[in-house]
């Protein structure tokens, strides 16, 4: 499960905090899950437990990776743009070009970890 549609966006913090909530469904739900799956004494003729217990544990298990997976990548990807941008930085600091790339980047983060709390003007 990497994201709901089959890719993972890290660029928008946001979205991506969204797919990793998506992503601890099952989790979430694990009370739930075994409530519902592992049978009662009533009924324990019918399911076979230990089956169901072990698909549940597995579900468990590649959800707990696949997330892993999503953030590490996420991790990576940021990091590799965080170090491009500090590389141009440090080549020249006073080019406008990276000037505005970087202010662009900063303007992102802030509106994606801000935009629910705050809506700052618009710049004419």
């Amino acid at each position: 499960m990497a994201a709901p549609d089959g890719t993972l966006n890290c660029e928008d913090f946001s979205m991506f905090q969204d797919v990793l909530k998506v992503m601890r469904n099952i989790d979430d739900r694990i009370v739930h899950s075994l409530n519902t799956t592992v049978p009662t004494v009533s009924f324990s003729g019918r399911v076979d437990a230990s089956q169901t217990c072990r698909q549940l544990y597995e579900s468990l298990m590649e959800a707990h990776l696949s997330r892993d997976r999503a953030i590490k990548t996420c991790i990576a990807q940021t990091s590799e743009v965080v170090g491009q941008l500090r590389e141009q930085r440090a080549k020249d600091g006073d080019n406008m070009t990276t000037v505005k790339l970087l202010r662009k980047e900063q303007t992102k983060v802030f509106s994606e970890r801000c935009r629910t709390h705050y809506t700052p003007p618009t710049v004419k």
